[in-house]
């Protein structure tokens, strides 16, 4: 057993919670182990101006923390599993997941109480295509209006008014203790989740069965099929923050239950699909939900959007 472990992550809020989380976890297994943490500052943390989308996607938080793992300056990383890639390095993997936490978001308002309440043109934040697509498919009068930045500031905003209200991933504001006067719950099956929101991901060197095996025992099983199912559906769908896109699973009676979906950004056209399987096959049901979306119109949503992007370009 090794005698120090060293843990990548952001210097956010958040992040330091969630790494500070399974140093505490990993501590109370192996009492005489030692537990560091590495702060990483990622390129998703320096460019808060630009919505994501439109500078390279969830990869931005995640590649000089995986770097820092093959370099040997840390032997593992706590990522929020929403803000991985469907694709990670080769030689690195996602080996431990934990409990999952609340999957669903949360639209903050210090005046309405929910998002029937809201005015019409009401300015909502949210730099997310997927929280977009989903609020004006159910509000389309609202005003989407961009907003990137630590949940601090996100709350800082709306509290000074430039926002009436702003939807965030319902458990960073749990783990955190933090919000506003009126929390209204968008949750599953009605308003869907980035695929892995809520779940951590521990991820290390794939050859470093060492650290593995005194991880193991965090890892979450029932959390590991659903993800796993989510996963394959965005690798499947070949999504990430460029494309308004979303999917939960979760064990019902024994059976892994999946819905997905693809939009366009308006939130006109949304393409939805949810199937079942025995647990045992949770990575091939991820793959037959992508597929079914994009053979039922998601394929050309996909396709408008990235035509759209490179006109922009030019």
């Amino acid at each position: 057993m090794p005698k120090k472990v060293t843990i990548a992550t952001r210097g956010s809020k958040l992040a330091l919670w969630q790494a500070e989380y399974i140093a505490d976890q990993l501590k109370k297994q192996y009492r005489d182990l030692l537990v560091e943490l590495k702060i990483v500052k990622t390129t998703g943390d320096t460019i808060l101006d630009i919505p994501l989308a439109k500078v390279g996607g969830k990869g931005l938080f995640v590649k000089e923390i995986e770097e820092a793992i093959l370099s040997g300056e840390a032997d593992l990383a706590v990522h929020s599993l929403k803000d991985v890639p469907g694709e990670i390095v080769p030689d690195l993997t996602l080996g431990v997941l934990p409990e999952r936490g609340n999957p669903g978001d949360s639209l903050v308002s210090q005046e309405f109480p929910d998002l029937a309440s809201l005015p019409s043109e009401a300015a909502v934040g949210t730099s997310s295509l997927r929280r977009q697509a989903q609020l004006l498919s159910l509000r389309p009068d609202l005003r989407i209006k961009p907003l990137r930045a630590n949940l601090d500031t996100r709350l800082r905003k709306l509290e000074q008014g430039e926002y009436q209200a702003v939807v965030l991933a319902s458990a960073g504001l749990e783990r955190l203790g933090i919000g506003a006067t009126y929390h209204y719950r968008l949750s599953p099956p009605d308003f869907l989740p980035a695929v892995g929101q809520g779940a951590l991901g521990i991820e290390f060197h794939r050859d470093n069965r060492e650290l593995a095996s005194i991880l193991e025992v965090l890892d979450h099983e029932p959390t590991r099929i659903a993800v796993t199912a989510e996963r394959a559906f965005l690798q499947e769908v070949e999504g990430g923050c460029q494309v308004p896109m979303g999917g939960y699973a979760e064990i019902k009676n024994g059976r892994i239950v999946l819905s997905g979906f693809v939009s366009d950004p308006d939130g006109r056209r949304m393409i939805c699909s949810s199937k079942e399987s025995d647990p045992a096959s949770a990575e091939a049901l991820g793959r037959e939900v992508g597929r079914e979306i994009l053979e039922s119109g998601g394929r050309e949503i996909l396709t408008e959007i990235s035509r759209l992007e490179h006109n922009q370009e030019q």
